[in-house]
């Protein structure tokens, strides 16, 4: 494999950030190149000097930097110029090919101690899918798709070849539903289930096949049994926790007359990886990047040994959110703040570094530290900007797309959106700049991420990589910066790897479980 130029100069602490320490100390001594964005969005990297970096602040206000007595260490010093701040920010948020090369060599590492033991920081939990379709599976199946607040239910046609036709009806979870028993929730799908099939001319007095998609944390111990963990996402329903989900589910069913039969419950990165390898059987992979991340893969039964020994393969649900290396993932002090703050400190690194959900607010917190400092806006922000979580990743991506000359859609979500009072060419520039570099940064470390599975299961002569989510789908140049990335990282073997979006997996690729459990 061709090794990948590297750039790595000098040392760097960062711009003025808010003052925590201990823990910033151990991570202050990175460094990162410059880059150079190309008119296509595909970053380039170029040496560059570093400089030092300013004194932190002061860290008072644990939610909302409104009304908070912040105080700078010292003075803002005058408004810099634009190609120092830029130059500043590239120090912080650039990852170099040398570190992705590090990131890859220890994910591999993880991953294989977490097919070896339980509780590793990547769990590496097997779904129990030992068969993958070959596109000529056919018939009528069933899909239950409960996310949410939301749910589906769907209709799968596998009609050979590769082809696959889909019907589903959608349902909403009402507040009462909830937080109410657990036997009047699972009755609620049950009901929905037999109006769907009654609607589609469906014959429920014969055994009609079903997969259930449960996005809820779940102890699986085979592939149609699942003990709820914790319930999440605003549900509290009683006498659900600690039991099996298929279980209550096949009861309602029962109750209601229906026929059906539960044959798998499915994850849906497991069942974005079935879904594409019905029309793409060189997909040994799958990838979620959309408002959080994970990854699943083919892997062969000997060698995960928490499961003993055995022949054949299955499907991994790697859980790699949870990937949490402090002294490897290049975390930046706004990473760290993002992290205290959150619901979950020190879990889901990389997914706070990578999916749609932090994004925004990782960009928020730069601006907010920029503002203080006196480099954006004249140091004026506004109530909205001050607000955790309001700097919606969708602005990045509008922000990004955004090539007029006067950044007319920027000033648009700066002052419109976010309330800020004013906003010059130059500091728009500034804050597409900052949507860049972390969006950038998202799709290059998401490509390492791929690199590492692809290496662990030595599929560099042929993988293809199936990719669901609203960020890979949206984000503009997403795609193309992992491309990138990959190249850096695998040489010319990056050219077998194929990077394909996939959609449905939680409706179809459940569907697909079911036919072939």
């Amino acid at each position: 494999m061709r090794k990948s130029e590297t750039f790595l100069f000098g040392v760097t602490t960062g711009i003025a950030v808010v003052a925590t320490v201990q823990y910033l100390v151990q991570l202050a001594s990175y460094a990162f190149p410059q880059q150079k964005t190309t008119s296509s969005g595909i970053i380039k990297p170029v040496p560059v000097r570093f400089k030092q970096s300013e004194e932190p602040v002061a860290d008072t206000a644990a939610n909302s930097e409104v009304g908070s007595s912040v105080t700078l260490s010292r003075p803002p010093s005058p408004k810099s110029s634009l190609p120092s701040v830029l130059e500043t920010l590239d120090n912080q948020l650039v990852v170099s090919s040398s570190k992705l090369q590090k990131i890859v060599l220890h994910m591999v590492s993880e991953f294989k101690k977490g097919l070896m033991n339980d509780n590793e920081n990547i769990a590496m939990l097997p779904s129990f899918v030992v068969n993958r379709p070959n596109g000529t599976e056919v018939g009528d199946y069933l899909a239950l798709d409960l996310g949410g607040s939301n749910f589906r239910v769907c209709r799968v046609t596998l009609e050979g070849f590769g082809n696959i036709r889909m019907t589903h009806a959608k349902y909403t979870v009402s507040n009462e539903l909830k937080t109410g028993s657990g036997e009047k929730l699972f009755d609620f799908f049950a009901e929905c289930i037999g109006s769907f099939c009654k609607n589609q001319g469906l014959d429920t007095g014969k055994s009609i096949p079903m997969g259930f998609t449960f996005s809820f944390p779940v102890e699986q111990t085979a592939i149609n049994k699942g003990t709820l963990m914790t319930w999440s996402k605003g549900f509290i329903c009683d006498g659900v926790v600690g039991q099996d989900v298929v279980d209550l589910l096949q009861r309602s069913l029962k109750k209601k007359g229906l026929n059906i039969e539960i044959k798998a419950l499915v994850n849906d990165t497991v069942g974005t990886l079935m879904a594409h390898a019905y029309s793409d059987p060189q997909t040994y992979i799958s990838v979620i990047l959309g408002t959080g991340t994970n990854a699943a893969y083919v892997e062969k039964v000997d060698n995960i040994r928490k499961w003993g020994t055995g022949n054949g393969e299955v499907i991994i649900n790697t859980e790699w959110g949870n990937y949490n290396e402090a002294t490897i993932l290049p975390l930046t002090p706004w990473d760290l703040k993002l992290d205290r703050r959150s619901s979950n400190p020190k879990h889901q690194i990389y997914e706070k570094m990578i999916s749609g959900m932090y994004l925004g607010e990782i960009v928020r917190l730069i601006l907010v530290e920029l503002v203080k400092a006196g480099e954006l806006f004249n140091g004026m922000g506004s109530q909205t900007l001050s607000t955790p979580y309001r700097f919606d990743t969708a602005y990045m991506s509008r922000i990004e797309r955004d090539h007029s000359l006067s950044l007319a859609d920027t000033k648009q979500v700066l002052e419109d959106v976010m309330g800020v009072p004013k906003s010059s060419v130059e500091d728009r520039r500034i804050v597409r700049h900052v949507c860049e570099l972390v969006g950038t940064r998202a799709a290059r470390l998401a490509a390492a991420g791929i690199a590492a599975l692809v290496t662990k299961i030595n599929r560099l002569d042929a993988c293809t990589v199936a990719i669901d989510g609203s960020l890979y789908e949206h984000y503009p140049h997403f795609g193309n910066r992992m491309r990138d990335a990959l190249r850096e990282l695998l040489g010319i073997t990056a050219e077998n790897i194929l990077l394909e979006q996939a959609r449905d997996g939680s409706g179809q690729g459940a569907a697909l479980i079911a036919a072939l459990a």
